[in-house]
């Protein structure tokens, strides 16, 4: 019987073989952006335009903490969605079921009460137990299925770093047995744990600078598998088996405010912050585009281009098919653009819609949610802004609607201050 299976399997194509592993491991959006980061959802056979009303609304709830409560997005695996808001001044993580019935709730530390207040971070799921990260730097293993608390640690207390102005936004990222984040600290720029007990793996000694707003990626590129992170003035990147860091990019920003996390692809990456060229609020670089080069166990950097028209503050930009689109900060208060990955060049810019607007993708088609409360069904379409429909939420959530949508079920999930949204979007 073996026998014949691996005789089988050696006439599968690579095709099969690929659409086989999507089926199989496309079962959850189990973290912020989705499984692999990349922000695509799985789904196929969605609607193709929406009524001017928008699809139909399943359910809503209204019990996620209180007031603009946070911009934290949804994840979701076996059946349970999970979330975070402020509530009773604690930063709340919230557990619902998928028809919006909620199942436990717990305090993870004191609430951002700050400048923006809410929580940040969106919760990272894996197997049976959940992780959370406070904007005070709390992080926390629950149990996925009641909430009961694993293993705990504050990583700026543990790691001696200095949280930056707007609170802590990182979305933690297992890979295998490892959990990785960023004090930015004395003791640990970018540090793994191990997620069963929290104890620490290795550290990344300190780039005596602060962290920043943005999460990790993680790649392998000729041979060396990296995770990269930004801080408050720029990127860096290190080896993922040992924390050695293999290179360190500067791309300053007035405020320390890399939110964006890098785009890695064929050989190259991408990262942008704001900019103004008056020197006023964006104060920032822009974005560049860089060739990495891997030999003898280092890594270089070379400019490809610059940019300083898709200055993203959200981590609002998308590669689809040869074009960066996204909605800029600095440049112009936020407006829709089109760039073109191998040049640079701007292949246009349409109407304002608010410079933290967030997009989504799925079946060929961008979700771009403005920060207004405007949904938008996009087509990226490299040669005019292409919009199909679009609706706006119902009135009740406060604050701006910076939380990312997300497409996974055939459902189009809305996040906005204590209120989420459920919108059936099968075909």
């Amino acid at each position: 019987m073996n026998g014949t299976i691996t005789k089988m399997l050696r006439f599968l194509t690579p095709a099969f073989l690929f659409l086989l592993a999507t089926t199989l491991f496309a079962t959850d959006w189990s973290m912020f952006h989705g499984p692999d980061g990349f922000n695509r959802s799985p789904d196929t056979g969605l609607l193709t335009a929406w009524s001017p009303d928008g699809p139909k609304l399943l359910w809503r709830i209204d019990t996620i903490g209180e007031g603009v409560s946070g911009y934290s997005s949804i994840a979701i695996q076996n059946g349970r969605l999970f979330t975070s808001g402020n509530k009773n001044r604690q930063s709340v993580v919230f557990c619902f079921d998928l028809d919006g019935k909620p199942l436990w709730e717990y305090e993870n530390g004191r609430a951002w009460t700050g400048s923006y207040p809410g929580t940040r971070s969106t919760p990272t799921v894996d197997g049976e137990f959940v992780y959370d990260l406070s904007p005070h730097g709390e992080l926390v293993c629950l149990k996925a299925e009641n909430g009961g608390k694993v293993w705990g640690r504050n990583i700026l207390t543990d790691f001696e770093g200095e949280n930056i102005i707007w609170a802590l936004c990182e979305s933690i990222r297992i890979d295998g047995d490892r959990l990785y984040c960023a004090p930015g600290g004395v003791k640990g720029s970018l540090v793994a744990l191990d997620k069963r007990t929290g104890e620490v793996i290795w550290t990344t000694p300190t780039l005596e600078d602060k962290t920043s707003y943005g999460s990790p990626i993680l790649f392998e590129h000729d041979g060396m598998r990296m995770v990269v992170r930004t801080y408050a003035n720029g990127m860096f990147g290190v080896n993922s088996e040992n924390g050695e860091l293999l290179f360190r990019f500067e791309h300053q920003q007035k405020y320390g405010v890399n939110c964006t996390r890098p785009i890695y692809h064929d050989g190259h990456l991408y990262v942008t912050n704001t900019w103004d060229d008056r020197g006023g609020e964006g104060g920032g670089e822009g974005a560049v585009k860089l060739k990495l080069t891997v030999a003898d166990g280092k890594v270089s950097l070379e400019e490809v281009w610059r940019d300083r028209k898709l200055d993203s503050a959200q981590d609002n930009v998308m590669l689809v098919d040869g074009f960066l689109y996204g909605v800029s900060f600095g440049y112009k208060g936020g407006v829709f653009l089109c760039i073109d990955w191998e040049t640079g060049e701007a292949r246009y810019e349409s109407r304002g819609i608010g410079r933290g607007s967030s997009l989504t993708w799925a079946e060929g088609l961008l979700y771009l949610l403005s920060e207004k409360g405007d949904m938008m069904l996009v087509r990226p379409n490299p040669e005019k802004y292409d919009v199909i429909s679009e609706f706006a939420l119902p009135d009740g959530g406060e604050g701006m609607s910076w939380a990312h949508p997300v497409v996974f079920g055939k459902r189009l999930y809305i996040r906005h201050g204590r209120f989420l949204y459920c919108y059936d979007i099968a075909r």
